[in-house]
């Protein structure tokens, strides 16, 4: 999975980029100081694998992951080329969602490009820029699709969609919020418009009204029905609070946490998210060599998880070997597992669900 953060200058995203990845990206108090989007690569946490890792002691121990790309800074006219707005668009392009950093907090020690924290403004800004570019390609397709017609009129449908989707943007709506039917989604997806991405708001508080005031900030609750308008998720964080944890040591940071009323830090709390938003589930495969996790979208029969190991998997695929986590720890075995019964055989009209410990059988 591939998250973009994305905000206007100067909304503390590269602050919590480095937090959440202690990458170390560059972070200043001016705008565009990110110029080439930065990579953090970080471990999922799954404390079922920790478990498996206490059973089998296997060689290697390899946990999901997690890549995050911290876009430069947007400014208005960013689609017509303005600030880096070219090169932040093409990068956008390449993620699987949206992590959009909204400045929800006041001070005048950080200057905001637009000279006062405004969250419907800067989400508008950048909702906007994406809407343009989406705009232009579909201009570009529609007139490609005009000329279809002349030679076959089964395009006549799909120009109505298209100009009917285009007229959605341009009264300055999402691509998200269009209601597609699902002809209408399979037709979109070899034009990859930018206000189709799932987003996450992360509402950037101050650090008082995150330890005391999240409910009555009033920046927060706007960013709250902006999601709820774009059909999109949010939830706050204080970047300066994730900069500190992300230098304490285990125990430290459990205890700071507590402290907050938290259980787990925002990075937790944005991969939950993550996951939750683009429908990913995690299976597991045990033994002596390796503990590991696959990521795989909701809903993913048998042979295509066993393609995520190795594409002879997929090809050769005989059957599955299934327990669910929960019933190996409760056996404490896998031999156990199999005594009770708990342990099944699965072929390829099995939908895999989330914790699944598998092994696949194939013959290539």
């Amino acid at each position: 999975m591939k998250l973009g953060m994305v905000g206007l200058p100067n909304v503390g995203k590269s602050t919590l980029f480095n937090a959440l990845t202690n990458a170390g990206a560059e972070s200043a108090n001016y705008p565009f100081c990110t110029i080439e989007p930065n990579v953090g690569v970080v471990s999922v946490p799954d404390e079922r694998l920790l478990k498996l890792k206490e059973m089998y002691n296997p060689n290697k121990f390899t946990p999901a992951t997690l890549e995050f790309v911290d876009i430069a800074g947007l400014v208005k006219g960013a689609s017509k080329g303005e600030g880096l707005g070219n090169k932040f668009l093409a990068n956008i392009r390449e993620v699987d969602a949206i992590v959009h950093v909204v400045r929800c907090f006041e001070g005048t020690d950080v200057i905001h490009v637009d000279g006062s924290i405004n969250p419907r403004r800067d989400i508008e800004t950048i909702d906007l820029e994406l809407i343009f570019s989406d705009i232009e390609m579909l201009d570009r397709r529609i007139d490609r699709t005009k000329k279809l017609v002349k030679g076959d009129k089964k395009y006549i449908a799909e120009v109505e969609f298209l100009e009917k989707l285009k007229a959605h943007l341009e009264s300055g709506h999402s691509a998200r919020s269009f209601d597609f039917t699902e002809e209408e989604a399979e037709a979109i997806k070899s034009t990859p418009l930018l206000s189709a991405k799932p987003v996450i708001f992360a509402a950037n508080l101050s650090e008082d009204d995150f330890k005391n005031n999240i409910e009555n900030s009033v920046h927060y609750k706007t960013v709250c029905e902006i999601a709820a308008e774009e059909k999109a998720s949010v939830f706050p964080i204080c970047a300066q609070l994730e900069a500190e944890i992300s230098d304490m040591g285990d125990e430290d940071k459990a205890m700071f946490l507590s402290e907050l009323g938290l259980e787990v830090s925002g990075l937790d709390r944005i991969i939950k998210e993550g996951y939750a938003l683009l429908g990913l589930i995690s299976f597991l495969t045990a033994g002596k060599d390796e503990v590991r996790a696959w990521t795989i979208t909701k809903g993913t029969k048998a042979p295509k998880a066993a393609g995520k190991i190795h594409t002879d998997f997929e090809k050769g695929f005989i059957r599955a070997e299934v327990v669910s986590f929960d019933d190996l720890m409760a056996c404490g075995t896998m031999a156990a597992a199999k005594e009770k019964g708990l342990v099944r055989l699965e072929g390829k009209e099995y939908v895999v669900q989330d914790g699944d410990i598998i092994l696949f059988r194939f013959n290539v």
